[in-house]
């Protein structure tokens, strides 16, 4: 046998071990690959690595004027950039969701490495909603059996992508008096839902729920606690509610007037001992669904498919109103939020990315038009500015405009507009 003199032996050792390590450096790229391919939905929810958000990318006071898979994958990478890795959409009646999903798709095929997951909505109504007819709030409108096939397909389609669906957005609670339908509805189409699951026809990992009001899920009205909610309560694979303080902030105020003992504090500190409590009110309104569905013995992981802050408004919650309305509150609350569902495990949809005009289309000073983290043209309201500050959005532009701060970055002329809850 030939001897190998030790100097070339070495550098065949280290070729191999550099080979080997290359080898397993690939393979473990590979693997993480593949773990970023096979994400859960239960991976990803309650998991502060996978901050969630509402979304949809409309510019225009009509849906009818669809965004284009360009601008959609401009505002996916925006979302990106700031953290954001799962959106809520609403619903499949419009291109809109099935563009977005093209445009995700799209961005990972560019970038292997990019990660976006989608909580797919079908909207479901009950007969005659949304037109000049009395609403049947006992009988589903034909609409539904289509949408729900619309967005079994979508979830077909892109597997990788769809980890949630959500069937029906605040269609139980009562006060959607345009179209809300009884639980047996939603239980009807949950149930389908979950035996193509068993059946093979959709992705077993992929979770059903249906996104309401906190009070539709038990935790409010008495009136609410039925036996189709109970059976739907244990059908789906999470509960996904609502809260909304900033509604309450008028119908419900009494958590937001200043109170007597706090009169002697500045106009800021009022506001932010004011939005203390806002995040208490819905700390408040999460356990009363926690408590209701351990009352029936329910043990399901509970997050939050909704809760936001509008940054403008010139009704209820403007200056002659309840005065909860403008950018510093709206930071405080996104930030807010944050801290406490990040800590406790629980995923917060907040509500929203963008600014939408079409929701009020007839006043543009609407507060349904406003609770946006960006302007439509890409402005950063508040709750962002930090994020501008460490150049998160460098080089992103939203059709065509820099992502700047609002205000111009002014932070005395926002804190102008900053007013005090009323007293009580």
């Amino acid at each position: 046998m030939k001897l190998i003199p030790f100097k070339s032996f070495s550098m065949g050792l280290a070729l191999i071990v550099a080979i080997s390590c290359s080898n397993k450096a690939t393979n473990e790229q590979s693997d993480k690959s593949k773990i970023i391919k096979e994400v859960r939905a239960k991976d990803i929810l309650g998991n502060p690595n996978y901050q969630a958000i509402s979304y949809e990318g409309y510019r225009e006071k009509s849906r009818e004027i669809q965004p284009s898979v360009e601008q959609l994958k401009e505002d996916v990478k925006i979302l990106s950039a700031m953290g954001i890795k799962i959106l809520r959409t609403y619903n499949v009646q419009f291109p809109h969701a099935s563009n977005l999903l093209k445009a995700i798709q799209e961005l990972k095929n560019e970038d292997g490495d990019f990660e976006m997951y989608l909580m797919l909505g079908a909207w479901i109504d009950c007969k005659n909603a949304w037109t000049e007819m009395e609403p049947n709030h006992h009988v589903e409108s034909e609409q539904n059996e289509g949408e729900i096939e619309r967005a079994v397909a979508l979830a077909n389609q892109y597997p990788d992508i769809v980890k949630i669906l959500a069937v029906g957005n605040e269609a139980m609670v009562r006060w959607a008096t345009s179209y809300y339908v009884q639980p047996e509805v939603i239980l009807k189409w949950v149930n389908h839902l979950q035996s193509l699951k068993v059946s093979g026809k959709l992705p077993e990992d992929l979770w059903i729920t249906s996104s309401d009001d906190f009070s539709s899920w038990g935790g409010g009205d008495p009136s609410y606690h039925t036996e189709d909610l109970e059976k739907l309560a244990k059908a789906v694979d999470y509960i996904s509610l609502h809260t909304y303080p900033y509604h309450n902030t008028h119908y419900n105020p009494h958590f937001w007037r200043v109170p007597d003992e706090e009169m002697h504090l500045t106009e800021i500190e009022k506001v932010d001992a004011a939005m203390l409590r806002a995040k208490d009110f819905a700390k408040t309104q999460y356990d009363s669904v926690a408590s209701y569905m351990k009352s029936i013995g329910v043990e399901k992981p509970i997050h939050i498919g909704e809760t936001g802050w509008a940054s403008i408004s010139d009704g209820f919650y403007g200056i002659d109103g309840s005065r909860a309305t403008d950018e510093y509150k709206q930071a405080l609350y996104h930030q807010l939020m944050r801290d406490w569902t990040n800590s406790e495990g629980i995923s917060c949809f907040y509500f929203e990315a963008f600014n939408e005009s079409w929701k009020d289309s007839e006043n543009t000073n609407g507060s349904e038009n406003h609770f946006g983290l960006f302007t439509i043209t890409g402005e950063a309201k508040y709750a962002l500015w930090d994020l501008i500050d460490k150049g998160v959005f460098e080089n992103l532009r939203r059709d065509g405009n820099p992502i700047v701060k609002s205000y111009g970055g002014d932070i005395q002329k926002l804190l102008q507009e900053v007013k005090a809850p009323p007293s009580r």
